[in-house]
């Protein structure tokens, strides 16, 4: 389990991390969101003791990270693929890292074919893809066998058959009651794969909720769709019952504070005649953008038609 409470990060004047706290408990994947520069990576870095806090904590099963007596088998850790000597092969990188815990060859050999790696297994990690450099990297955050598994990004640069294996193997390993905190910045991935978010902006917490929960709170959630060839009779009846109501191009009206039975309720009273009636479903990302709208650091411009 890792726990972070009222956690600060401050270099010089500029906060990184402020008062952050969260859980990412066992047998659970949490999603770990927020723009660039939001804190995430920080927080990752004090969780697994390459950064010191300002102020509060961050424990793995209730100690620092600097406590613990064999950090490989608590905790699996990847959070720069790239940061692997460029000459050294997969095999004698893992075998360097097993040998600092007594972790014998079998379960280098063992982690290296679990990942993918066995055709690659003697080449110099220099010459890898940015793919199997990423399934270098998770190798690595196995081979203790841990209960608790700290991934950034790890579906970086991996093609779909990768990006699927990396979705098996964290909700394997959640299955099996092992913690597993995954920052992404592929919402549509996590939306798969993810039990709960925590979403960050600025250093500070946005949200800490499960997926479906962060989903519902989209403007799109629970917004009936509604096309009619009588959008005006059918738009005056839903206003007249409280509902709100935003026409579409096509007949199309977008209805809020009304169930899909009242609209057809609605529209049997007023003579409408109804093509299409359903309910929306909200998305991570759109709930995502809307959190986070006023937290991005970088943004980008738009070039849309009439925009500027």
């Amino acid at each position: 389990m890792i726990e972070v409470e009222a956690l600060t990060k401050r270099y010089g004047s500029t906060t990184a991390v402020d008062g952050l706290t969260f859980t990412a408990r066992p047998g659970t994947v949490t999603g770990f969101l927020g723009p660039n520069g939001a804190g995430k990576s920080t927080t990752m870095r004090v969780v697994v003791g390459l950064e010191r806090a300002t102020s509060g904590t961050a424990r793995v099963d209730g100690r620092r990270y600097a406590d613990l007596p064999a950090p490989l088998h608590a905790v699996g850790v990847m959070l720069d693929a790239r940061s692997v000597h460029p000459g050294r092969t997969a095999y004698k990188h893992l075998l360097a890292m097993a040998q600092t815990h007594g972790i014998g060859r079998a379960r280098v050999q063992e982690v290296i074919a679990q990942t993918g790696l066995e055709p690659a297994a003697h080449r110099r990690a220099g010459t890898f893809s940015l793919g199997m450099g990423q399934r270098l990297g998770i190798a690595g955050a196995l081979l203790g066998d841990p209960a608790t598994l700290v991934l950034d990004e790890p579906v970086n640069g991996l093609d779909p058959d990768g990006v699927l294996w990396v979705r098996r193997l964290v909700r394997e390993l959640a299955a099996e009651g092992r913690t597993v905190l995954l920052s992404s910045h592929l919402m549509h991935e996590l939306a798969l794969c993810a039990d709960r978010v925590v979403i960050i902006g600025r250093g500070r917490l946005l949200a800490d909720a499960t997926v479906q929960d962060v989903v519902d709170r989209s403007e799109r959630a629970g917004t009936v769709r509604v096309r009619t060839t009588d959008p005006e009779p059918l738009t005056r009846e839903l206003l007249a019952t409280g509902a709100q109501v935003t026409p579409q191009d096509g007949g199309v009206l977008q209805v809020r504070g009304a169930t899909v039975d009242e609209v057809g309720t609605a529209a049997r009273r007023c003579g409408a005649t109804v093509l299409e009636l359903g309910t929306e479903s909200g998305s991570l990302e759109e709930a995502y953008l809307q959190l986070t709208g006023d937290a991005v650091e970088y943004r980008t411009a738009d070039t849309r038609e009439g925009a500027r």
